[in-house]
């Protein structure tokens, strides 16, 4: 095979490789679990320190528990949130980010904070049409 023809890549290749695109891409997950409306608000809400569940509910209105317990599971296991479970009566239980998180946690905050600054532009748009 001469250097101009390559051979497509493999599915194994592919998916070590992280394209975005290809349908079987393991990123496409982290990037849903990171890019959901729940994910980045606790990532945001966790870059101010820890927070109990109770505490985060609180601050994310309209967020059911199932669906922010279901996404701290998920931002759980792909490294970004930290969980420490103490053994009290009551359950006391908090979060944080990890350092994994830390860095996460500041793009999409830039994503947030940039979605904030041109809301009104956003919205114009969506008046016209």
């Amino acid at each position: 095979m001469s250097e101009i023809e390559t051979r497509p890549q493999s599915l194994t290749e592919q998916m070590r490789d992280g394209n975005l695109f290809a349908e079987q891409c393991p990123s496409r997950d982290v990037l849903k679990h990171v890019t959901s409306r729940w994910g980045v608000l606790i990532l945001v809400a966790l870059q101010g320190g820890t927070h109990r569940f109770s505490d985060l509910r609180r601050k994310m209105g309209g967020v059911s528990e199932k669906m922010l317990a279901q996404t701290l599971q998920w931002l759980e296991a792909d490294g970004f949130v930290n969980r420490k479970s103490y053994p009290v009566v009551p359950p006391h239980v908090e979060y944080s980010l990890t350092p994994l998180g830390c860095e996460v946690a500041v793009k999409v905050a830039e994503l947030a904070d940039w979605i904030e600054g041109n809301l009104p532009r956003v919205l114009a748009s969506r008046s016209e049409r």
